[in-house]
């Protein structure tokens, strides 16, 4: 019955968002008792961080997917941020919205506990990439991965950027500023032949 809640509460708050969804809409939509949703959880953040935990678990291992299919470290990591925008400013724009603008702590803590490995891996990625010169030498990896990890969350928990019609922009004027600050002559040749970003 746990996993069921999860799983159908995390389903309606990736269509309807956050903060729209009640515990008692939830009980509605699950057809059971408030007493049976309330012997689980004790309120709806408590049920949130289960509901992200098992969709950062999925994200993790997309994330991990998508960095195997990548032909060089430019490519993945530009991948990588795209899709996280695409997220974020796409059909589920409403449960991002909320949780970025609402719920920023939980969603940092869950996502440091559920998607770690991710991370590790773009931090090996972005250190391949120095190693196979598409970066600058004298770059620090896990520095490298703070700085776009800050820009990203600037951008994803800045009422500035609400419109998911800038998301292109948002992605030229930031990420992609830095990333081509970063790169050497080789590095940039693969981000002029990106066709996921219209630079």
């Amino acid at each position: 019955m746990r996993e069921r809640i999860i799983e159908t509460s995390l389903q309606q708050f990736l269509e309807h968002g956050i903060r729209k969804m009640t515990l008692q809409k939830l009980v509605l939509v699950l057809g059971i008792s408030t007493k049976t949703m309330y012997k689980y959880f004790s309120n709806k953040e408590a049920l949130l961080e289960d509901c992200l935990g098992l969709h950062y678990r999925g994200a993790d291992h997309g994330i991990s997917e998508m960095l195997k299919d990548s032909p060089n470290p430019v490519a993945a990591i530009v991948s990588v941020y795209s899709k996280s925008m695409e997220l974020d400013f796409g059909t589920n724009h409403l449960f991002y919205h909320d949780l970025n603008y609402y719920y920023p702590a939980l969603q940092d803590r869950v996502m440091k506990e559920q998607v770690s490995g991710a991370f590790k891996k773009i931090i090996l990625l972005i250190q391949q990439g120095i190693n196979e010169e598409y970066f600058l030498a004298y770059l620090k990896a896990p520095i490298v991965f703070e700085t776009l990890s800050a820009m990203y969350t600037s951008v994803t928990r800045n009422s500035v950027y609400k419109s998911r019609e800038q998301k292109n922009e948002l992605i030229k004027h930031t990420m992609m500023v830095y990333l081509r600050g970063i790169c050497t002559e080789k590095g940039l040749q693969v981000i002029r032949q990106l066709k996921e970003i219209s630079i």
